[in-house]
């Protein structure tokens, strides 16, 4: 396991060193374009603000090689609405006609988190770890991307797949020293006069479970209305005016995070009402549908925050369901790019790398396989749950292994997934550690390395399912790997090149003119 983690590692950081070469040698030819572009020219009137958590060019290019595979489509269009199919190999995102690579470090570390990284993002300035659209000092507050557009006004709209006052939603309209200061985040969500908050929920002061009937008056109070059913969400209109929209389990507040997210995309078929499967494109269409003003236009940001999740756990195959969901709702936002070619402008990045994800595995050579991605039926979150349960019933290794081929086709030779002795070996051990607790003289450090904070069990399943297809991790973290800029629209070209992640909304506002 240690001669295979190394490797990883040292793939991605080949993998990193060559992206910063190659974007180094662009950026001199590309930069002249950009700074030549006419920022003078009309302003955008609608602007669509994409960023995948976690997300760089890895992520993108697995989810394209995935949806080139016979079949896997027809299973995540299966789960998810039909109008919004893709056809296999055909990303929304190819049909972007300028991109460029950011870099994404923090001003106080050089492997970012999300809050400073969306700090950037929505505002153009660095800050420190933690920081919500504030100073690194936490001393003075920023003012965001989304800010200038309801000054200007423009309608707005904040949408993510997780909870709306996560780290990246929350820095386009809260400014607070610690990320984790929900309820401050919250109040501040309500004070942004925003006219559309949809996807997850609120984490409201979750520590202790109180206060969230308080802040669902608030939410009326303060003018918006909150729907919460398929029925209810589909029924809304202009009319209704400023809007949070969730899905019904959201609507309690747990501790676990995933209480206030949408669920992973390649688990709606376990959600047991249609008020659970509203999916993320299905927030951009009805924010487009209430935000949509011809005189003075919008402003709408939408996070995949899954992509993310799933990239801390290490989970393939849940990372490509995320990075597809979000470019289906990249899709909805096409669509109404060719009805107002000349007044949109869509912007695509992601705020940072993370699991170190590499397209290419020591044991597998120059050969991938991401036909066998199709065989994983559940996210590693949904397993987790039930290697739990299969624990406390003291389920055998067995049991498990049955289970493993059930979910994620490991085991099954006919299908190219049997199991070497190896990979039972493996298995064996994450079981005994997670069903008998025998660390086996295993250290903190190697309990890290191996399975980071997560379920050992799933870990391993994923690991071994990752490494068939021909792809490997190198971290449970974020990584400082560059992230790619894409967009199409009014004044795109001004995003071809190489620069800092703050140089995106700072071009965004020259573009829209904001003051």
């Amino acid at each position: 396991m240690k001669i295979q983690f190394i490797k990883s590692f040292a793939l991605s950081t080949m993998a990193l060193a060559t992206t910063i070469l190659f974007s180094s040698s662009c950026a001199n030819a590309q930069k002249k374009n950009a700074n030549q572009s006419s920022i003078s020219q009309k302003a955008p009137k609608y602007i669509f603000y994409f960023i995948g958590d976690g997300m760089s060019s890895p992520q993108i290019n697995m989810a394209e090689k995935a949806v080139t595979e016979e079949g896997f489509l027809d299973i995540f269009n299966s789960l998810t609405a039909n109008k919004y199919n893709l056809q296999p190999g055909k990303l929304n995102v190819r049909q972007f006609t300028a991109a460029g690579m950011a870099n994404t470090n923090a001003r106080n570390r050089y492997i970012t988190c999300s809050a400073a990284a969306a700090t950037a993002l929505a505002t153009g300035n660095k800050t420190d770890i933690n920081r919500v659209s504030m100073n690194g000092e936490a001393t003075a507050p920023f003012k965001t991307v989304a800010e200038m557009a309801r000054d200007n006004g423009m309608k707005v709209g904040i949408i993510s797949s997780v909870s709306v006052d996560h780290a990246t939603p929350a820095c386009f309209y809260a400014h607070v020293a610690d990320r984790n200061s929900y309820s401050q985040i919250d109040s501040f969500l309500l004070e942004s006069n925003y006219d559309f908050f949809g996807g997850g929920f609120v984490r409201w002061d979750v520590k202790n479970h109180i206060g969230l009937d308080a802040y669902k008056k608030a939410i009326k109070d303060k003018g918006y209305k909150f729907v919460n059913s398929k029925a209810a969400f589909q029924a809304l209109k202009p009319s209704d005016g400023k809007v949070i929209a969730t899905i019904e389990r959201n609507s309690t507040i747990g501790s676990n995070p995933d209480d206030s997210a949408l669920p992973y995309n390649i688990d709606l078929g376990l959600q047991k009402t249609e008020n659970d499967q509203i999916v993320l494109a299905e927030f951009v269409e009805k924010a487009i549908e209430m935000l949509y003003n011809d005189k003075k236009g919008f402003f709408i940001m939408t996070e995949g925050g899954k992509i993310d999740w799933a990239d801390h756990a290490n989970d393939a195959v849940s990372n490509v369901y995320e990075t597809i969901a979000l470019d289906r709702a990249i899709g909805v936002a096409l669509e109404f790019y060719k009805k107002h070619p000349d007044e949109t402008l869509i912007v695509l990045t992601g705020d940072h790398e993370c699991g170190g994800l590499t397209l290419g595995f020591a044991g597998t050579g120059y050969e991938s396989a991401f036909k066998f991605m199709k065989n994983q039926k559940i996210s590693y979150y949904s397993f987790s749950d039930s290697v739990k349960v299969y624990s406390k019933q003291k389920q055998s290794f067995d049991f498990v292994l049955d289970k493993v081929q059930n979910y994620f086709g490991l085991g099954n030779k006919e299908i190219g997934l049997g199991l070497s002795d190896f990979e039972q070996k493996r298995l064996k051990t994450a079981y005994e550690l997670a069903f008998e607790r025998n660390l086996n003289n295993m250290s903190f450090q190697e309990l890290k390395l191996y399975y980071g904070t997560y379920e050992p069990v799933t870990v391993t399943v994923t690991h071994i399912l990752d490494n068939k297809a021909g792809v490997d991790w190198a971290s449970f973290s974020h990584t400082a790997l560059p992230v790619p800029v894409f967009a199409i629209g009014v004044g795109a070209e001004v995003f071809n090149g190489y620069y800092d992640n703050t140089d995106i909304p700072k071009r965004i506002m020259q573009l829209a003119q904001f003051k």
